[in-house]
């Protein structure tokens, strides 16, 4: 069971970080202290949420701990190299994409967890560690920035 999680776990991991290498060490961590903890789980706690709970916990901890590398980098000079070609068929995914990622990161994990895998609003609401009346109310603000942003002509958020 815990294979077949793997591809809602990476993209879970790809919603919360942009690249696949950063998901795919992002779902190895989580495996890695899932499986010697798998023993200890509870009958009755369904493995899908427990999992994602670990994810997320993962995501959070390595992002306070690069918090302090992302300050430096971006207060050194950084040149950057050409950008690519846009391909004109990817155009609609990438705006969302960039949509997407330019909410806050409460709002989008929401949307993500409910949205794109799927889950009920209960057990994303466990995994976040939240009442339900507030993944709630995170769905329905996400949803409405989300539609507002894909209606507006995109600019980069600020910070």
């Amino acid at each position: 069971m815990l294979i077949a999680l793997l591809p809602e776990l990476r993209g879970y991991a790809r919603f919360l970080v942009r690249g696949t290498a950063e998901a795919d060490d992002l779902v190895q961590e989580t495996l890695v202290r899932a499986l010697p903890a798998l023993p200890q789980l509870v009958n009755g706690t369904s493995l899908r949420p427990w999992l994602f709970a670990i994810l997320r916990n993962a995501f959070f901890e390595q992002a306070r701990r690069r918090r302090s590398e992302h300050a430096a980098l971006q207060n050194s000079p950084i040149e950057t190299g050409a950008s690519l070609p846009e391909q004109h068929g990817r155009v609609d995914l990438t705006d969302l994409q960039r949509h997407l990622f330019a909410l806050p990161p409460l709002l989008r994990e929401a949307l993500v967890l409910v949205g794109a895998h799927g889950l009920s609003y209960e057990e994303a609401a466990a995994i976040c560690g939240v009442p339900v009346g507030t993944m709630k109310a995170r769905v329905s603000r996400g949803r409405a920035q989300l539609a507002r942003a894909m209606a507006a002509p995109f600019r980069e958020p600020e910070g």
